[in-house]
């Protein structure tokens, strides 16, 4: 069935197969170094810039994330400051009340203290005026007294109107009275 081919075409074939590939492998690799010697600077370019963007990519990736963290730390910070509003406002409100209620204290106070100054002045008024009225007593009880034992007799003292009362007063007495008033 096959076909009898001469076994030196077949070798001759071979041989004329691989002498091509490694001459076309020689003259590629010659070719890829001369290539390589030529190269074109837009490549470069463009490899360069691919280089930079690949960074450019890695470096807003982490911006991106900073940010993030940043935008979610003004949010806490954001709700703290809210919450010590609140708070501030709170005590703010709560100082008012307290003023208030310290100043109505205070005045009340200050009316109870007048009040408390009348009373005082008014018992001791009263109390004046009751040692008085018991020394008039006194005095007036002292007198009835004299008048009944017989001591004091105006009936029998010439000129008792004028003489018999000067007469039974002690002058020290009479200053120390006027003194008084």
């Amino acid at each position: 069935m096959f076909i009898d081919i001469n076994q030196e075409l077949i070798l001759m074939t071979i041989g004329a197969f691989l002498l091509g590939w490694i001459l076309s492998s020689i003259s590629s690799r010659m070719g890829d170094r001369h290539r390589a010697r030529r190269r074109d600077p837009r490549d470069d370019r463009i490899r360069e810039l691919e280089a930079e963007l690949r960074i450019a990519n890695s470096e807003r990736e982490q911006l991106h994330e900073k940010h993030e963290a940043v935008l979610t730390e003004l949010e806490d910070a954001n709700d703290s400051i809210e919450k010590r509003d609140n708070v501030i406002s709170h005590q703010q409100s709560r100082v008012e009340d307290l003023k208030k209620d310290l100043k109505e204290s205070v005045a009340k106070t200050r009316e109870l203290r007048q009040e408390l100054t009348d009373r005082a002045e008014e018992t001791l008024r009263s109390e004046v005026k009751i040692r008085e009225i018991e020394t008039e007593l006194s005095v007036a009880q002292a007198s009835t007294d004299l008048l009944a034992t017989g001591v004091l007799d105006y009936s029998m003292a010439p000129d008792a109107k004028d003489d018999g009362a000067n007469d039974l007063v002690d002058p020290d007495a009479m200053e120390a009275g006027s003194s008084k008033s």
